[in-house]
């Protein structure tokens, strides 16, 4: 009897750590509020829109259409006529540009005009925790659990999502840390490295 309780534990051991990490108890990763930005950001993206809708911000992935296909947040002020390099064909107008606004969790609003991502020469900006010297903690494969985990509970807020460096990068419209927190304390520290898509014009 003692020996078969034994196998009995040992058997839901392994189920609880043969596949990967799980999150804790708490607010779902999609349940968190979506933070606003508090200063100007800017991004790069595709910005579209129809003839019946407002303009979207396109800050992931673009289907390769024609026309294109893509979805984001409102931008509001937006005005076709008043920037360059831009296509239309069937009832959809699009081009890809740099653009600096305000967000508050919702939409996104111009502070000043576009730049063709043609003309622009954007910063280089390089995330730390993609150097070998400062690697996560996560295996492969509790990492593509917590992957799996983050697409089924928050997949929509989530621009795009891979592993490196012992991480599950995921790429949301703008984080001032209040999704890093969260991610961390659902799946411990150092699994989940959340960036930005827009970033603070002037970081502090």
């Amino acid at each position: 009897m003692v020996r078969g309780l034994a196998i009995i534990l040992a058997a839901c051991l392994l189920l609880l750590t043969g596949c990967g990490a799980v999150a804790t108890p708490g607010a779902s990763p999609g349940e968190v509020p979506l933070p606003p930005a508090s200063q100007e950001l800017i991004g790069q993206g595709m910005v579209i829109s129809d003839e019946d809708g407002p303009a979207m911000l396109c800050l992931g992935p673009v289907m390769e259409s024609y026309p294109p296909q893509c979805s984001g947040p409102e931008v509001i002020g937006w005005d076709w006529e008043a920037v360059k390099l831009w296509e239309r064909a069937g009832g959809v107008t699009w081009g890809t540009y740099a653009v600096h606004g305000t967000w508050n969790g919702e939409t996104f609003t111009l502070t000043r005009p576009p730049t063709p991502l043609a003309l622009y020469d954007p910063p280089a900006n390089i995330d730390p925790r993609t150097e070998p010297a400062n690697s996560g903690a996560g295996n492969h494969a509790e990492l593509e659990a917590v992957q799996q985990d983050l697409l089924e509970t928050a997949g929509e807020r989530i621009l795009t999502s891979w592993i490196e460096n012992g991480y599950v990068f995921v790429t949301v419209v703008y984080d001032d840390g209040t999704l890093q927190d969260s991610y961390d304390a659902s799946y411990g520290e150092n699994m989940v490295a959340v960036q930005s898509a827009l970033q603070p014009v002037n970081p502090d």
